[in-house]
């Protein structure tokens, strides 16, 4: 079976950066197939990546490697990681980028050594591409690496109850159309407050007419606000961080 490396980054596709991590990928293991999920994270949004890495990784066949590499921080004192989790293996920078696959029961880790002919600025192409090929090679993740001994980075934003019963959540990213994602799970329907507005949830953007709000739970299980037709974020002048508060119905 054909395994599969997937890429995700910051780094455009203008500059070479990705054409460079490919080609060591290529030429350490010719036989997998490259994927690209995306390059055009927004520069330095770890955040961001985190969250485009839940969406995915577990969708992928067993055996999948993903390469995430949003590293602000590269050169600098934050580990480089391999990630063991669920039949699939994840390698990028100990900043958080692989909180969604060490959540999972039983997920292992290893701390990567930083070849003294790294880059210090591009661990992608020097550290986390020949690892990624080696995993996809077949090579053990305890090969690559000492078991990590210290907590790793996480990046979680839980909803907390507030004492009028209220769940208090944010917005945790913004998507292309402009809708709000949070960080907020309603299993019940209930009333979701943003922005001085209030609005009952819905099932699907065709619930509303065209230009209203709506609230409703996504494709994540992560509720969201959008604006039929538009751009919630626009409409409500919102942005990554603001709170929201779900009422959940009796």
């Amino acid at each position: 079976m054909t395994r599969i490396i997937t890429l995700l980054t910051d780094f455009g596709t203008a500059d070479g950066y990705v054409g460079e991590m490919k080609g060591v990928l290529a030429a350490n293991a010719p036989d997998c197939a490259l994927i690209d999920i995306a390059h055009d994270v927004s520069a330095h949004d770890v955040e961001g990546g985190r969250l485009a890495l839940a969406r995915y990784w577990h969708r992928f066949p067993v055996g999948t490697v993903h390469l995430a590499v949003v590293d602000p921080g590269v050169g600098g004192s934050r580990a480089a990681l391999a990630v063991e989790s669920e039949g699939r293996f994840l390698v990028g920078p100990d900043n958080g980028i692989l909180s969604p696959a060490m959540l999972h029961p039983g997920a292992r880790c290893v701390s990567l050594s930083i070849p003294a002919s790294a880059a210090p600025t591009f661990h992608g192409r020097d550290v986390f591409a020949p690892a990624a090929a080696k995993l996809a090679q077949g090579v053990s993740l305890d090969a690559l690496g000492t078991m990590c001994t210290t907590p790793i980075v996480r990046r979680t934003s839980e909803a907390t109850r507030r004492p009028d019963g209220g769940i208090a959540g944010t917005i945790i990213t913004i998507d292309r159309f402009g809708n709000l994602v949070t960080n907020l799970v309603a299993r019940h329907g209930g009333t979701i407050e943003v922005a001085g507005r209030s609005m009952p949830m819905r099932r699907t953007y065709g619930d509303v007419a065209s230009g209203e709000i709506v609230a409703l739970v996504g494709s994540s299980g992560l509720v969201e606000i959008a604006v039929r037709d538009g751009s919630a974020a626009a409409t409500l002048g919102a942005a990554r961080g603001d709170s929201v508060v779900l009422r959940v119905n009796p």
